[in-house]
């Protein structure tokens, strides 16, 4: 879908009343240079441009249109503009498929009107060209026009108005809203703006994604462009749409599925609106991140300590300086210095710009992927700044010597001014606003620059209903997975007691006998399961309990000495489809919630870096003297999961193989829960 002409229109069409004059006004403002053509029968003009009273009368055919009327009369403006040609529309008014069935049908319409013209909406306020000051857009907004900077494209218009307001100084080249996404959608949006080469970054407010399949593709282009995006999604709801039984199930939450899908995506994902701001500049300024290597350069100890709590539990490297570097640097700095990272340079130095020039040069020979200099500027009725300037020229003269990135950080965000912001970007510093935001941008602008998460995302939606749902059993499900190469336990199902006695000596002891049932789901739970039995009198006692519990008793050779246990599974959620999950599994699954997901298709090294993020990770690897687990086997189990997964996608609502245990020489699935649709 082309919308160059939509967002970078020579001509503008405005339909409505109110809403119309505020647009045309936004637009006068801003010093928009092309033609701007009101629609409205029942005024001569709205100011000053004389108005027109339907389509059939524009002087032209608009490259753009804000269509600010009812609903009912939009559907009509839109087949017109469409039947002559426009470039695009975008429809401020509500009452669409938001509503409900009672608005779907009119949606609906309003797509066919559209046919292969963009509309942006509707239910939206639409779109902001700061680039080339046109504005589509019926309300406030506090953008100013720049040369470059970062698109954004927001699912609440509130919250767009909000973002333009901020005072942090963000060059916003394009402010978008999306609405209902009836015919253009994000990544429509997002594939427009990584055409504009002036846009350096683009950020998203999501609150849902529609097309996950269009979002990896377009995301493909971006990485190609090497534009980054980050995004700020809210509703992090863990339920889902459909009821589930299994330990993997409960584990994997929309939201933690959500953050698999924009790490595959390599989609920066923050948390809050002020984050989302000051990735964007950081973005902007110079991009991602090489890596999460920092040094903090400070003229108070106390910053360097709050700078270095707050990094350190967000996992950011403050390597300590080489003893070549220590030996550069405190050769710049008085004697009662201490060199080290974070770095307090005291106040010696203050106000002497020669002498700060030389301590920041050498620092930023040091190497580091940023280079942080913490400056809190005074208020402006308390004094003249100048003396924080003289460290501003300092750091630039640094910068150009090295050619280090560098960051100017006040610990406060009231105390960057954004005055300050302008002189820094015009230096290609980054400016940052409060310690804490810092450090979460640094580390999504660090997550950025590593390679993709993994394969192309496959969208696998999974049954289209599980109302007519397959439980199978243990023994059916460990059936299913040993077809596919997965280890179980020597057994046997035995219809009577008298079976189950007769199985043992064939199997070895000890055993573990369990009630197999497809009600049977959580055995632990139902008192279903008999552990180390190690002779016959003990089996048919044990079978004697179980068999009034379910349909049979299942008897297999005990797993003994196992290093740990895992959860391997497959779960389906409403929006990214069916994916992974792999963690440290048992009866505790759910309160210890040490797991990961992966989505399909993952390859080895994907699988075998996420069981190496897991908190428990250390015990795959020998812990304090203990053998190490066969994690090759680990991973040939997941791998095998997934191809059970991709065979069966279109009936596969849920897998759960929990525990598995490893050992020092395999990976057995000692229990297991498969559920299909019919």
């Amino acid at each position: 879908m082309d919308l160059s002409r939509l967002l970078r229109p020579r001509s503008i069409a405005v339909f409505g009343g109110r809403f119309a004059e505020a647009v045309i006004e936004q637009c006068t403002r801003a010093g928009y240079a092309g033609a701007l053509w009101p629609v409205n029968p029942k005024r001569s003009d709205i100011h000053g441009h004389p108005c027109f009273a339907d389509v059939s009368e524009l002087p032209g055919v608009p490259d753009a249109a804000f269509i600010g009327v009812n609903r009912y009369q939009t559907i009509d403006v839109i087949q017109s503009l469409a039947a002559m040609g426009a470039g695009g529309a975008t429809a401020f008014a509500s009452g669409f498929k938001e509503t409900g069935s009672a608005g779907e049908d009119l949606q609906n319409a309003f797509i066919q009107a559209a046919g292969e013209m963009p509309v942006i909406g509707p239910n939206c306020y639409g779109l902001i060209n700061y680039l080339d000051s046109a504005l589509l857009w019926p309300d406030v907004h506090g953008g100013r026009r720049v040369t470059s900077g970062v698109a954004i494209l927001a699912q609440s218009s509130n919250i767009a108005i909000n973002l333009t307001m901020n005072r942090r100084g963000l060059p916003i080249a394009y402010m978008a809203t999306v609405g209902n996404q009836a015919v253009v959608t994000i990544p429509d949006m997002i594939e427009a703006f990584l055409d504009d080469p002036r846009v350096t970054a683009i950020g998203l407010h999501m609150e849902g994604i529609s097309d996950p399949q269009a979002l990896a593709a377009v995301m493909g282009k971006a990485h190609r462009k090497g534009i980054p995006v980050v995004a700020i999604k809210s509703g992090k709801s863990e339920g889902g749409a459909r009821l589930t039984l299994s330990h993997t199930a409960s584990l994997s939450g929309s939201d933690a599925v959500m953050d698999a899908f924009f790490s595959r995506l390599r989609i920066a994902r923050v948390d809050t609106l002020s984050r989302f701001l000051e990735t964007l500049m950081l973005l902007h300024v110079g991009g991602p991140l090489a890596g999460n290597s920092v040094v903090s350069m400070s003229c108070s100890g106390g910053e360097a300590a709050l700078i270095s709590d707050v990094g350190t539990q967000r996992g950011i490297n403050f390597r300590p300086f080489t003893k070549t570097d220590s030996d550069r640097i405190r050769k710049t700095v008085n004697e009662l210095v201490t060199v080290s990272n974070p770095f307090d340079y005291h106040m010696f130095d203050w106000a002497n710009e020669e002498r700060l020039g030389a301590t920041f040069t050498a620092v930023m020979k040091c190497g580091f992927d940023l280079n942080i200099l913490v400056l809190d500027f005074p208020r402006e009725e308390c004094g003249s700044d100048a003396d924080w300037h003289v460290s501003l020229r300092a750091l630039k003269a640094a910068v150009d010597e090295t050619g280090g990135r560098a960051a100017v950080l006040a610990t406060l965000p009231e105390n960057m001014p954004e005055r300050v912001v302008t002189d820094l970007l015009e230096m290609g510093i980054t400016p940052l606003s409060g310690i804490d935001d810092a450090m979460a941008t640094i580390c999504a602008a660090a997550i950025l620059a590593s390679p993709l998460g993994g394969p192309r995302f496959q969208f696998l939606p999974g049954p289209t209903s599980a109302n007519d749902v397959d439980i199978l059993n243990e023994w059916q499900s460990k059936q299913q997975l040993v077809g596919y190469g997965i280890e179980i336990p020597k057994g046997c199902l035995c219809a009577t007691v008298d079976e189950a006695v007769a199985a043992g000596p064939a199997l070895g002891y000890p055993l573990v006998l369990k009630a197999v049932g497809a009600d049977l789901l959580h055995k632990t739970e139902q008192n279903a399961v008999r552990l180390g039995i190690s002779n016959e009198a003990g089996v048919r006692a044990a079978a004697t309990d179980l068999a009034c519990l379910g349909e049979a008793v299942l008897v297999e050779r005990m797993t003994e000495n196992p290093l740990c246990e895992l959860i391997i599974g497959v779960a389906c959620d409403p929006v990214i489809g069916l994916h992974l999950l792999v963690g440290f599994g048992g009866i505790l699954a759910e309160i210890v919630r040490d797991s990961c997901i992966i989505l399909m298709p993952a390859e080895a090294g994907e699988i075998r870096q996420s069981l190496m993020s897991l908190k428990a990770a250390p015990i795959l690897m020998g812990y304090r003297g203990q053998s190490a687990a066969d994690l090759e086997a680990v991973i040939d189990t997941v791998i095998a999961v997934q191809k059970f997964a991709l065979d069966h996608a279109d009936k596969l609502i849920e897998l759960d193989i929990n525990p598995l245990l490893v050992k020092p020489d395999g990976a057995v699935a000692v229990d297991a829960l498969i559920r299909l649709e019919k």
